[in-house]
């Protein structure tokens, strides 16, 4: 199974109204397949033109290496080592921090991954579960 374009559009509209409802900054918000190509991406008016390789990164990080984004960060903290090396290996793509949020089917297989920025990382991380549970699927933040 893969993630349509239906349902990662749904996923970014679902996220920004989040975002909108819980007051937050300006987001943007990245979908990726199961092997980290873009399946959708949208920036909120106001938000900065980098973002974008924010939330890849985010998001990337978590398809490649199958884990979330706090649980990269937790690594991080524990063998910062292993990050840099990771990071070397991926050209320096992968953000180890919360908002990259792993996306999966109810059986439990990877489809691809969120990536969200603009406010902090935990409210980032929070307003791509809210889309990912619109559309019916799983997400391990």
């Amino acid at each position: 199974m893969t993630i349509s374009l239906r349902r990662a559009r749904t996923i970014i509209r679902k996220a920004l109204e989040k975002g909108r409802e819980l007051n937050l900054k300006p987001l943007s918000v990245v979908v990726l397949d199961a092997g980290g190509h873009v399946q959708a991406f949208e920036r909120e008016d106001g938000a900065a033109p980098g973002r974008f390789a924010i939330a890849h990164g985010k998001a990337y990080g978590a398809v490649m290496l199958g884990m979330s984004g706090s649980a990269q960060m937790a690594r991080a903290e524990q063998q910062a080592y292993f990050m840099a090396a990771v990071n070397g290996v991926y050209g320096g793509q992968v953000v180890p921090v919360p908002g990259g949020v792993l996306l999966r089917d109810k059986k439990g297989a990877v489809l691809g991954a969120v990536g969200v920025t603009g406010d902090t990382s935990d409210n980032d991380a929070a307003a791509a579960l809210a889309g990912i549970e619109a559309v019916g699927l799983v997400g391990e933040a």
